[in-house]
């Protein structure tokens, strides 16, 4: 009999950014398996409902667009409810036996009871990816956090199953969330260790280095979203407290972002010819190529489980520079340095480093790809989950 599982919460494939996107797409592209079959949410603008069909197929998965109004910050969690009635109404009138319904981040918490008794009837399986501390981010006021939090507290209730993709996130559930005896599993995120397709002559990766003035191998390399829990803050401090000659490139969205101005504020980057923010950059294979070549990598991320702008940057970038938190040891081991935000600490590491021996770097760089090799690749990760779905690693979960 043919699994069929059901992906909310993403927005949907092809995948053009962001990390469930890249899982879905991985997921879907990797699938041989022909007793699985996936059904996955797209979300798409109101305004192209009449321009696009209800379902296309893409990776040999049924994607299924849901059309949203902009409506603030209630989109995603409007999303995620239309999504599930879509999948459910599929399921009835299909007529479809032991259905997945899997369900990315915990937005919709609050309307579980209602849905959990819907699901019940119809034997369909609720599984649940609590993802990171959504209700820690700096950028909800109170009020929306006390929503996460309460949501998240919902999701883990009424889930038959978590899927952490962090072992701490497991540990957190299981210890938080104790009185409801919840079910989880850890299967991470996904990254490789490739090179990039591009030459380090192409006129891409040259245009690029023109375009912001820097030289391949002389600059520290930050890719990540422009929030004040990754620490941006902290890196531009004390980089600027350095005395390195290289430059500090930041791959990020920063326009019409208030915390840009708040930045600029407080540390004066600007005065500093060192600190480039150079926007994003969309297409993969000239950002693989700028981790390949950046010296270092700088990742301040302290929220959430298994980051995968960490994962990316282990697979291709020789020497990784980590703020000192569980989430992060956890991924890299000794494949990383280390730094914390005490004053002075980072700025002391970036001279540090500069002055490591060749073989030392080449340790890191090696150890770094091995973590990514035999514990966080895209085929492990895809075919741990191809077992979960078909019933095999039911003795791993912790009841």
């Amino acid at each position: 009999m043919i699994k069929h599982v059901f992906i909310i919460g993403s927005k949907g494939i092809p995948a053009c950014y962001g990390g469930f996107e890249s899982f879905v797409e991985q997921l879907t592209f990797r699938n041989t398996n022909q007793k699985i079959r996936y059904h996955v949410a797209c979300i798409q603008d109101y305004s192209n409902r009449k321009e696009k069909e209800q379902s296309f197929l893409y990776n040999q998965a049924e994607c299924f667009n849901i059309f949203i109004r902009n409506i603030g910050s209630a989109k995603a969690i409007t999303y995620d409810l239309k999504a599930l009635n879509y999948s459910i109404r599929k399921i009835r009138e299909q007529k479809i036996q032991d259905a997945v319904i899997y369900i990315l981040a915990c937005r919709i918490g609050p309307f579980m009871p209602y849905y959990k008794s819907i699901l019940k009837k119809l034997g369909i399986t609720l599984y649940v990816n609590p993802d990171g501390h959504e209700w820690k981010r700096a950028k909800w006021n109170y009020f929306v956090r006390q929503y996460w939090k309460l949501s998240e507290r919902w999701m883990v209730k009424y889930a038959d199953l978590l899927i952490c993709d962090s072992k701490n996130i497991e540990q957190y559930i299981q210890k938080d969330y104790a009185k409801f005896h919840p079910k989880t599993t850890y299967i991470s995120y996904g990254a490789d260790v490739t090179k990039s397709t591009l030459p380090d002559d192409s006129k891409e990766y040259l245009d690029f280095l023109g375009k912001h003035c820097i030289q391949s191998k002389e600059y520290y390399l930050i890719v990540g979203r422009f929030v004040p829990e990754n620490n941006y803050e902290t890196m531009v401090k004390e980089f600027m407290n350095s005395n390195t000659n290289k430059d500090l490139v930041i791959i990020t969205g920063v326009q019409n972002n208030p915390y840009y101005d708040k930045l600029k504020s407080s540390t004066n980057f600007h005065l500093d010819k060192r600190i480039k923010f150079v926007g994003t950059v969309y297409e993969q294979e000239l950002l693989k190529k700028i981790r390949e070549n950046a010296y270092a990598y700088l990742h301040g991320h302290e929220v959430g489980g298994t980051n995968p702008s960490l994962l990316e940057a282990l697979g291709s970038t020789s020497l990784n520079l980590l703020h000192d938190v569980g989430f992060n040891r956890e991924v890299a081991e000794d494949g990383a340095i280390y730094w914390n935000k005490e004053d002075g600490n980072l700025a002391g590491v970036i001279e540090k480093v500069e002055k490591l021996p060749t073989e030392k770097n080449l340790q890191y760089n090696t150890l770094s790809d091995q973590r990514i090799l035999n514990h966080y690749s895209w085929s492990y990760i895809c075919d741990s989950y191809e077992e979960m779905f078909k019933g095999m690693k039911s003795e791993s979960i912790i009841n």
